[in-house]
């Protein structure tokens, strides 16, 4: 299954519904992208407010390690004539919906980084403002890059390698996890009633989010929506 599909013509986000057999819970699972055109976060805040919880990615905390690596991102929305936003949660979340943030601390995701070699982590910490800089510069056109794609599994090449980088892992291993003890606890609670619970998370996290739900639970995809993420001019 296609979670995120990079085209000549545009970059698509599959909005995806898991459900089970005998039990009218159902989570919808947002794959998101941080940066975006400003339609993209429209969409996905409209279809939020016809859900009863939102479950959201957002590392708690500050902290310096983690806001050097986000500027890999968030220099790109400031050249205005990208037409490109930054997620924010104010963007996103409708008020009356209630929000749970299992996600990590900083101080957690800067010690499963520094578990890495010190001439990896050193590296990610140069490149990550100097792919912000390309990101800014190249605006949309960057976004077709295939490596962006992401699929629920590692059908290529290109999957398999980054299944087994190690930046990768050390960036979601322990959320990943977190997450799903989460979901685990909602499910626990809630199978029994008919609620639709929000997963908003960056789309790399979703083939986790697709497979701990179906191994734990029993959980398959059985709807999908493609939501447009942007337009490359």
């Amino acid at each position: 299954m296609q979670i995120v599909e990079v085209t000549g013509f545009a970059v698509r986000s599959a909005v995806v519904t898991l459900r089970r057999s005998g039990t009218p819970l159902e989570f919808v699972v947002f794959p998101m992208l941080h940066v975006a055109s400003p339609t993209f976060y429209a969409q996905v805040r409209r279809r939020l407010r016809d859900c009863d919880l939102v479950v959201m990615e957002g590392i708690r905390g500050k902290s310096a390690v983690v806001s050097t690596l986000t500027l890999a991102y968030r220099f790109a929305p400031r050249w205005s004539r990208n037409g490109l936003q930054l997620q924010r949660a104010d963007l996103l979340l409708p008020e009356s919906v209630p929000v749970v943030r299992p996600d990590v601390t900083a101080a957690e995701a800067v010690a499963d980084l520094k578990a890495l070699p010190r001439w990896e982590y050193l590296m990610l910490l140069v490149a990550a403002p100097v792919m912000g800089l390309v990101f800014a510069v190249r605006g949309p056109r960057a976004f077709l890059d295939e490596d962006l794609e992401v699929g629920d599994l590692a059908t290529t090449a290109r999957a398999e390698e980054r299944a087994d980088n190690a930046i990768v892992k050390a960036m979601s291993d322990r959320r990943d996890l977190r997450l799903l003890d989460a979901l685990d606890a909602i499910h626990a609670a809630h199978h029994t009633e008919a609620l639709r619970v929000a997963v908003v998370y960056g789309a790399g996290h979703v083939p986790a989010i697709v497979a701990g739900l179906r191994q734990r639970h029993g959980y398959r995809a059985r709807d999908a929506e493609w939501l447009t993420v942007c337009v490359p001019a």
